[in-house]
């Protein structure tokens, strides 16, 4: 059966062509109302009778690669309500064909509105011309901020977390509702009074997720003790690691005695080591003044205006966590290590042609490091050995230490193996932290009461306090489904979305962005 094409298809509904004319790049369109009665938007009284007519412009939707302009007949009428104080009115149209005063269709509007969204102001207005929508970017802002979605519904399970403004200047805190996995809300600061007030007006809540931070637990605290609070699994596994990393840091003194590299032959160093190990002997003497004061009783502030360091270089002293003579870093080498072993051992001494023979391989380093690696052995040949045997970096040594053997080198082994055999603390601290991130995986709360006890015994017993005096929402973190991990989703989509932007959008609008694109 054919179908005949009826140019009212074209049109949003209840609308009827009277005219049509195409252009190269315009569709023009006349068109009027099928309905034959209106009704009076004040008193809501039918007519029939007309007083006049006027056309009024609107942009529909594109056709053909064409933009589209209709011109609307919009009829006035008059209104036989005695009562009513309109006496003549101008059809209404339904708003979610043509609203009143609007110079776009609501299917058009929907279409800009979802572009503004997704792209902001100058994107959307350049994928807008393509489009052949007739739109600014200013045209774009504007219906984002003018169909900004509030939602209404009562919040039970949310995840607070800060975002950055602009980093280590000015943050805000994003709410993100766990049930629905949306932003709810955006607020301008991270201060305590800031999230208390917010959490006040929505007292429905009943658990708080947060990270390990105290700002957000005390708001929470005052604001909702009813409230269960979660601590962010992810933040404690992190915290843990990082809690064994400061125990080695803590210990590199011992480290470099265990594995024989406490005394350095400055004579036997490259260029570039050289330079580092001068710098740790200027840190070091600048350490021992700041740890002289501070047994002396000096509070940190003092100590550091009258050394003229921060408060966080003298709290890194004071904890022992400045202590790294080389900066250890992954080298372009380390893949190649056991071929240019072999390559040394097969005579070669030259590094030049040692390095042409590395770029035929593949390796794509510069010459000054191979040049450094074999000055390095060649000097290892010419003294004794156990003079030139270098402690890795406090960050280094910890991973190989929580890595397992088979995945670790022979020579990181033998440290490993030092360091584990000269220093049972160090050991006990690491199986300390494996078994608090194995029961943070396992789920298993009865666990923890027992670990604190062990914990407080061993060199990470800083972050055993740490847990102990968040313990509540720590057990709920083991105990509970709920994690701060969709919270920090929503803020990597905080700040692609802010990029959008250039960085330059204000609250309200980065707020109607990021709900509008939430589900």
């Amino acid at each position: 059966m054919r179908h005949r094409f009826r140019s009212s298809s074209l049109v949003p509904t209840g609308f009827l062509v009277d005219h049509l004319d195409v252009g190269a790049e315009r569709i023009g369109l006349v068109v009027r109302s099928g309905a034959a009665v209106t009704v009076c938007p004040d008193c809501r009284t039918p007519s029939r009778r007309i007083q006049s007519r006027y056309r009024r412009r609107a942009a529909d939707l594109p056709l053909s690669g064409r933009r589209v302009e209709l011109q609307v007949v919009v009829r006035r009428f008059w209104c036989d309500a005695s009562a009513c104080g309109r006496k003549i009115f101008a059809e209404r149209f339904p708003d979610d064909v043509l609203p009143a005063f609007a110079r776009r269709t609501s299917r058009l509007e929907q279409v800009v509105h979802h572009l503004g969204l997704a792209l902001g102001g100058r994107p959307g207005a350049g994928l807008a011309r393509r489009l052949m929508l007739p739109v600014s970017r200013d045209t774009l802002l504007r219906v984002i901020r003018r169909r900004a979605i509030t939602r209404p519904d009562p919040l039970s399970v949310i995840g607070i977390d800060d975002f950055a403004w602009r980093r280590n200047h000015r943050y805000g805190t994003v709410v993100c509702d766990l049930e629905r996995r949306r932003i709810v809300a955006l607020l301008p600061d991270r201060e305590q009074a800031t999230a208390q007030a917010w959490l006040e007006e929505n007292a429905s809540i009943q658990i708080v997720a947060r990270d390990r931070g105290g700002g957000y637990g005390e708001a929470i605290a005052r604001a909702l003790p009813q409230a269960v609070q979660v601590a962010d699994r992810w933040h404690l596994i992190e915290n843990a690691s990082r809690g064994f990393l400061d125990a080695v840091r803590r210990s590199m003194r011992q480290v470099r005695e265990v594995v024989g590299a406490a005394t350095i032959d400055p004579a036997l160093l490259t260029a570039a080591e050289r330079i580092q190990y001068e710098g740790y002997l200027r840190r070091d003497e600048a350490d021992a003044a700041i740890r002289a004061l501070a047994e002396a009783g000096v509070p940190i502030r003092r100590i550091g205006r009258r050394l003229g360091h921060s408060r966080k270089v003298v709290r890194a002293v004071l904890r022992g966590e400045r202590t790294d003579v080389f900066r250890v870093r992954q080298s372009s080498l380390d893949a190649y290590l056991p071929w240019l072993d072999a390559q040394w051992d097969a005579g070669s001494r030259n590094a030049t042609e040692i390095w042409r023979r590395a770029k035929a391989q593949g390796f794509r380093g510069s010459l000054r490091v191979v040049g450094e690696w074999a000055t390095r052995r060649r000097r290892a040949e010419q003294a004794n050995i156990e003079r030139l045997q270098r402690v890795p970096s406090a960050r280094t040594l910890a991973r190989w230490l929580t890595t397992g053997r088979d995945r670790l080198t022979k020579a990181e082994t033998l440290t490993v193996a030092a360091v584990e055999n000269g220093m049972p603390a160090l050991v006990e601290a690491r199986k300390v932290i494996s078994a608090f991130q194995t029961m943070v995986r396992a789920m298993a709360p009865n666990r923890l009461e027992g670990w604190l006890t062990r914990a407080e015994a061993s060199l990470v017993a800083s972050f055993a306090r740490g847990v102990g005096q968040d313990r509540s929402a720590v057990r709920a973190a083991i105990t509970l489904p709920w994690s701060n991990g969709q919270t920090e989703g929503q803020i990597t989509k905080l700040k692609l979305v802010k990029r959008q932007m250039y960085g330059r959008g204000k609250m309200d609008l980065l707020q109607a962005r990021l709900i509008g694109l939430s589900p």
